[in-house]
């Protein structure tokens, strides 16, 4: 009635062999998940590096688009268009220009006396 050295551990002779392969699996599929969280580590940064020279491209336009609105905006050239495109000139006298309500014709009155 004692128990020999091969059935110790609860009976079959085969159950030593199952813990081993077991953790080989184990083993294995934490390899294959390694891999693929570093794939996807290096895909995510290939998309920030990608990102990031995007937006550095898109400042370099932004401060271009800055440069060019400033320059297009400069008092001298915006009186220059005003005065070729527009026919505007600098009024001679102190001019009030109101809408004659029944008429529908703009007036003109002179400078106060």
């Amino acid at each position: 009635m004692s128990a020999s050295p091969n059935n110790r551990n609860g009976g079959s002779s085969g159950g030593g062999t199952f813990t081993p392969l077991l953790l080989g699996v184990l083993v294995m599929i934490s390899a294959v998940a390694v891999v693929q969280v570093k794939q996807h580590s290096r895909n995510l940064t290939t998309r920030l590096d990608g990102q990031r020279q995007e937006r550095e491209r898109l400042q370099l336009e932004w401060a271009q688009l800055q440069l060019e609105q400033a320059t297009l905006a400069q008092h001298g050239r915006v009186d220059e268009l005003a005065r070729s495109q527009f026919g505007m000139v600098d009024p001679l006298d102190y001019q009030i220009v109101s809408e004659a309500p029944a008429a529908g014709a703009p007036t003109v009155m002179g400078k106060p006396q």
